[in-house]
């Protein structure tokens, strides 16, 4: 049937400073780019960032500046917002315990767009 998950795409409307952040910041790995599109493999799925016109007011609000609900798991949380908060990555808060037990803590990219880190708990 389906496949394991490939692309995710988060809107960018200033794609060479998106780039920026996700190479140097996070530290992913840039696949392949042009002037409309960069892919960075990060593991088995692929993360897209797509240029939008900023002209396009309507487009531009619709998909930028929202939580993408993308989500990157971590072994130790407070190591990564540690190390992010270095590189001037801005988050919404310190990390937080949930009620499953694991983590999260919530970051912004340079359009605003909402990532997550996750800490799952320990298996019993």
């Amino acid at each position: 049937m389906l496949g394991p998950i490939d692309t995710i795409r988060v809107f960018t409307t200033d794609l060479p400073k998106a780039i920026a952040f996700y190479r140097d910041a996070l530290d992913m790995k840039l696949a392949i780019s042009d002037e409309a599109m960069a892919i960075f493999a990060n593991g088995e799925t692929k993360l897209m960032l797509e240029a939008i016109d900023p002209q396009d007011e309507d487009e531009a609000i619709e998909l930028v500046g929202r939580l993408t609900g993308i989500s990157f798991a971590v072994a130790d949380i407070r190591a990564a917002y540690a190390a992010l908060s270095d590189k001037k990555v801005r988050f919404d808060g310190r990390p937080e315990l949930q009620p499953w037990g694991g983590a999260l803590a919530y970051f912004f990219d340079t359009d605003d767009n909402i990532l997550t880190l996750i800490q799952y708990p320990l298996p019993d």
